[in-house]
């Protein structure tokens, strides 16, 4: 069972990290942007296996290199947002598509060293968010105000691409590439529908991640299902949940 707790022990984590962070992908509508980003992922995954390179550090590089490519060709060229992030997300997608496995992750496959890998980065992460929180939700609300406040609203929206490129790098072998931007939306639309603030909807967003990964893992291995799929599934089960006070409010208004 020692597996087993590693496990929990690092999709804690991970869920800690991907709660705040899946909150300005919603308020942001970034959503292909985070699959553009978990797709290029896999051709970090690619690179790291064939010059023998650390995962997580190839990840991260490709996944920063992809991220800062679309922010100068929105520059250059006149192709809308949404056209850029598909050509990105299938040609990396292609080239880096040799490994299967890392699709899904393995989350019961984590190493002590994965557990220290996702604690201190995640620690980091939500450090460096915590430091730039202030500019970048006002660039969130208000891209010009913030501006013309001297936030340095680019600043911080470079920041929080590496940060997105960084949680992906820490997640992709236990999570999977195609999953994480799950558990990155996932959960904090759940809490969107039942917060009534930017902070409680990140508290909650934090706490269904935590919750679908404790509950995914458990099911999995009662169920002997895959660990990743599972753990989204669960996620996917709070959102229809919390989609009740919403009818139940709109039947109420009738």
């Amino acid at each position: 069972m020692i597996f087993f707790i590693r496990a929990l022990v690092a999709g804690v984590g991970i869920a800690i990290v991907v709660g705040p962070l899946g909150c300005f992908v919603i308020w942001r509508r970034l959503s292909y942007f985070g699959d553009t980003l978990s797709h290029s992922a896999l051709l970090g995954v690619t690179l790291a296996y064939s010059f023998s390179l650390n995962i997580s550090l190839s990840v991260f590089i490709i996944s920063a290199v992809v991220a800062l490519l679309l922010i100068n060709l929105q520059k250059r060229t006149k192709l809308a947002g949404d056209s850029l992030l598909g050509l990105l997300a299938h040609s990396t997608l292609a080239i880096g598509f040799d490994l299967m496995g890392l699709l899904f992750g393995d989350i019961l496959a984590v190493t002590i060293e994965d557990i220290v890998l996702v604690w201190i980065g995640g620690f980091v992460i939500l450090g460096i968010l915590y430091f730039i929180w202030k500019s970048l939700f006002s660039a969130t609300v208000n891209y010009d105000l913030s501006a013309a406040e001297g936030m340095k609203p680019e600043v911080s929206n470079f920041i929080f691409t590496l940060l997105l490129a960084g949680v992906i790098a820490l997640s992709i072998k236990m999570i999977g590439a195609l999953l994480i931007t799950g558990l990155l939306l996932i959960p904090a639309a759940t809490a969107r529908n039942i917060s009534n603030s930017p902070n409680q909807m990140v508290f909650l967003a934090t706490l269904v991640g935590i919750i679908s990964v404790i509950a995914g893992l458990f099911t999995s291995l009662e169920l002997n299902t895959s660990s990743g799929p599972t753990i989204i599934v669960v996620a996917l089960i709070l959102f229809i949940v919390s989609l009740v006070p919403l009818e139940i409010k709109g039947q109420l208004q009738k």
